[in-house]
């Protein structure tokens, strides 16, 4: 006998499943229960999921998920539309690109993220070649909360120099030289937790692929020579005090660099003067 979810008393003028599951003292049986409508066992109109033969259900619950993903390509793509410039001249898409993206976006259920799609074919259609498909490979497995993780892991990152790519510093090193013959070379660390990117957070970006999974470190810096560290529209000069310092930090990978394009976001003020108080014992900033 098939468990619908009227029997829960639940109709269909209610909000939607995850709408619902949202509510505020929902019992686990009656959250299970909602997700009934996702597989077609919820009465709607004539509908009985209970009289109806697995082949009827079957059939119900393909039209219902086809509506579905309908309506999730309409909302992107009118998102897009209301991105796309009308004093730019447009570019036609490749056609495997093309259908790769349909194919993919069609599944993007979250509002937030369904506005990340919309972005992306909008920027296509001005300048295309900026968003590989394993870009939106990538991008379809993300959730809304690993999208968020990345999007505070950019906050927290610096363009150094006249580079183009980010990357997430997470301290420096000091490696010894001749008054430190015998001595291991010492890390410092910037206590990136403290502002809402723990280790496990790294670990997540770099098994979705958008982190290289190694720290990496920079050559010996130059006394003489000053770094520039740009972040959002702060920039800060640091000096080495020693010719025997070099940082250490995370690369994002190609896929990483194409999603930066996409995510909005801001740098935390307080990981700023963190960062400044963390390199002034061995750098001199400006």
């Amino acid at each position: 006998m098939v468990e619908t979810v009227q029997d829960t008393k639940v109709h269909t003028d209610k909000p939607t499943v995850i709408d619902s599951a949202k509510s505020a003292d929902v019992s686990a049986r009656k959250k299970a229960l909602l997700l009934g409508r996702m597989l077609g066992l919820s009465s709607e109109g004539d509908y009985r999921p209970s009289s109806a033969s697995i082949t009827e259900r079957s059939a119900y619950r393909a039209q219902k998920l086809a509506n579905q993903y309908q309506s999730n390509l309409e909302t992107i793509y009118k998102i897009a539309i209301s991105q796309t410039p009308s004093d730019v001249t447009g570019m036609d898409l490749d056609a495997d690109w093309a259908h790769q993206f349909f194919q993919l976006a069609e599944q993007i259920h979250n509002r937030k993220m369904q506005e990340l799609w919309g972005r992306i074919l909008a920027s296509e259609i001005t300048n295309p070649g900026n968003f590989s498909l394993r870009t939106l490979t990538t991008l379809k497995q993300l959730t809304h909360k690993e999208a968020q993780i990345l999007e505070k892991a950019l906050g927290m990152s610096v363009l150094v120099n006249n580079e183009s790519k980010l990357k997430l510093v997470i301290g420096f090193k000091h490696a010894g030289g001749l008054g430190h013959l015998f001595k291991k070379p010492t890390q410092t660390n910037i206590a990136l937790s403290q502002f809402g990117l723990p280790y496990s957070n790294i670990l997540t970006l770099i098994e979705a692929g958008i982190l290289h999974r190694s720290e990496l470190e920079t050559g010996l810096l130059s006394s003489k020579k000053p770094i520039n560290f740009a972040l959002s529209n702060i920039k800060l000069k640091l000096t080495p005090k020693s010719g025997q310092l070099f940082f250490s930090y995370y690369r994002f990978t190609p896929v990483g660099d194409e999603l930066a394009q996409l995510i909005h976001f801001n740098t935390d003020t307080s990981y700023i003067k963190a960062l400044k108080a963390v390199f002034s014992q061995d750098f001199r900033i400006d």
